[in-house]
C-alpha cells in the first residue's frame, strides 16, 4: 500500500536523527534496518523508527520533511517525545 510518510529514525542511544520521506514506510524502514541504504543512516547506524506522520499527498509529505529538517534539535526531540515518550522502535506499528 502506498502512503506518503515523513519519518524519523535514530540510533540505539538516540543521539543522531535522520528525517526522511517515503511512499512505502515498512519497506523503507526495512531497508534502513538491513543497511541497504548507503549514506548517512548506514554510517551512523540509524535503524530505530521513533516517529512518523502520514499524508494524503507526496507533496505534503515533502513539505513537512523540509520544515522538520529546519527545526532545532530540541523541537524535534519534543515532537518525538509527545508521540513516543520512551522512544521505542515503532517499526511494528507501521507494518
Amino acid at each position: 500500500m502506498k502512503q506518503p510518510c515523513v519519518y524519523i529514525i535514530t540510533n540505539k542511544h538516540n543521539t543522531t536523527l535522520y528525517i526522511g520521506v517515503t511512499s512505502n514506510l515498512p519497506q523503507r524502514i526495512y531497508q534502513h534496518k538491513a543497511k541497504l541504504v548507503a549514506g548517512f543512516s548506514k554510517r551512523y547506524n540509524l535503524q530505530k523508527l521513533v516517529y512518523f506522520e502520514q499524508f494524503s499527498t507526496m507533496e505534503d509529505a515533502i513539505l513537512r520533511e523540509k520544515r522538520l529538517k529546519n527545526w532545532r534539535r530540541a523541537w524535534k526531540d519534543d515532537l518525538i517525545s509527545a508521540e513516543n515518550p520512551n522512544w521505542k522502535d515503532l517499526y511494528e506499528n507501521c507494518l
